[in-house]
């Protein structure tokens, strides 16, 4: 019969590391694709009191409003007519309740606003809300 050896027999920890690694690497980069949706020249309005964003429905369209009116969807600029089909595509494809977030400046025109409201109810969206943040930031106004 032959000897079984009793040396100590560890766990091989290289793939455990690895996967590690690679959930770390997966990480970093989503957190610096979510940064670069936004338009960072945009200053939201103060809301300390509106309720905070808990669970974000994957279906969320974001609609950005400069302080100029120009309307942007992961930073590409659109006019209202091509918003209007955008929004009429995904209620067909996702359907009516398609959650829309309106990042408006806070020293864009009511005007502009208005126009990605009345596109939203022309493509018969109705699930619409306006993102602004409970802090103020540091050094403006």
């Amino acid at each position: 019969m032959a000897k079984i050896s009793t040396e100590d027999v560890g766990m091989n920890m290289t793939p455990m590391i690895d996967i590690v690694f690679q959930l770390i690497i997966f990480f970093v980069v989503t957190l610096e694709l979510d940064r670069q949706v936004f338009n960072e020249n945009i200053i939201l309005a103060f809301s300390p009191s509106g309720p905070a964003i808990e669970k974000k429905d994957p279906r969320t369209i974001i609609v950005e409003i400069d302080e100029k009116g120009r309307i942007f969807i992961t930073r590409n600029r659109l006019s209202i007519a091509t918003l209007t089909t955008i929004l009429r595509n995904a209620v067909s494809q996702y359907g009516v309740s398609t959650p829309v977030q309106i990042r408006g400046d806070k020293k864009a025109k009511h005007e502009s606003i208005r126009q990605v409201m009345e596109a939203c109810g022309q493509a018969g969206i109705w699930q619409v809300s306006f993102v602004a943040t409970k802090e103020k930031a540091r050094g403006k106004n």
